[in-house]
């Protein structure tokens, strides 16, 4: 059993989370962010905001570039070639990497969104592509990524650092992948359930799917999503029963 455990949110990607007080809520009870840099969500402010607030928190800063779609909210793979991605991988994390370091800190890990991340989950191409934009900031940075997907294997391979995430608020395929927000019952809200998938992906390394099958999870990091109803409810749930299990909270090193 992990004696540690990452928790993370995807955060400034509603500036009116930010206006009434929900997002600071979460990044109290967080230990890593990943910030939306201008790609799906973000602008120069709301980065400046959830920066400034993770320095205060002591929450470690993390990129979460996405496909430009703003429309689709990221969530719609698009056409786009692995040197576009690169590209755009590499001008999102550098946007959010230049406001981190004018305000003092800097970016420690890069986790994609949405449907760049679910397609990097099996798609060589995307995955390298995404390695590559972010290598072009910085090379030490940790790339964060579904546990037990595609995209870890070639992210290792290309020598750098990863980190196996699972989510508590989200309901699992048999195959492992996570269930489609298009479908019913894809978000886990109940903040009970949501605590009993963490601490099975922690205590135990698996998840059940949707249809009830034990699904291996070996993770190094704990997300929920900041728009899922209820998030900073199920991190406050969920931060106390980690306690109860004498699990810390600390961000990746």
């Amino acid at each position: 059993m992990a004696r540690t455990i990452d928790l993370n949110a995807d955060v400034g990607e509603r500036p009116e989370a930010l206006a009434d007080g929900s997002e600071e809520a979460i990044l109290r009870l967080v230990s890593s962010a990943n910030i939306a840099c201008g790609g799906h969500a973000g602008d120069a402010e709301t980065m400046a905001q959830v920066i400034r607030l993770c320095m205060k928190y002591g929450v470690a800063v993390g990129a979460h570039p996405g496909y430009p779609d703003r429309a689709r909210f990221g969530r719609e793979r698009l056409s786009s070639s692995p040197e576009a991605i690169q590209a755009f991988v590499f001008e999102q994390v550098k946007t959010l990497g230049e406001k981190a370091a004018s305000l003092g800190t800097g970016v420690r890990h890069v986790k994609p969104h949405g449907a760049l991340y679910n397609t990097a989950a099996h798609d060589r191409a995307t995955a390298e592509a995404i390695a590559k934009g972010a290598a072009r900031w910085r090379d030490d940075l940790t790339l964060v990524g579904l546990a037990g997907s595609l995209m870890l294997t070639v992210w290792t391979e290309m020598g750098f650092r990863t980190a196996g995430e699972a989510f508590a608020d989200r309901a699992y395929e048999s195959d492992g992948t996570l269930r489609s927000r298009k479908k019913e019952n894809a978000l886990i809200t109940d903040p009970a359930q949501a605590c009993r998938q963490a601490l099975r992906i922690v205590r135990q390394r698996f998840v059940l799917s949707t249809e009830g099958v034990e699904v291996p999870v070996d993770a190094k990091t704990l997300s929920v999503h900041s728009d899922t109803p209820q998030a900073a409810s199920i991190l406050l749930a969920l931060r106390g029963r980690l306690e109860k299990e004498g699990i810390g909270v600390k961000a990746l090193s």
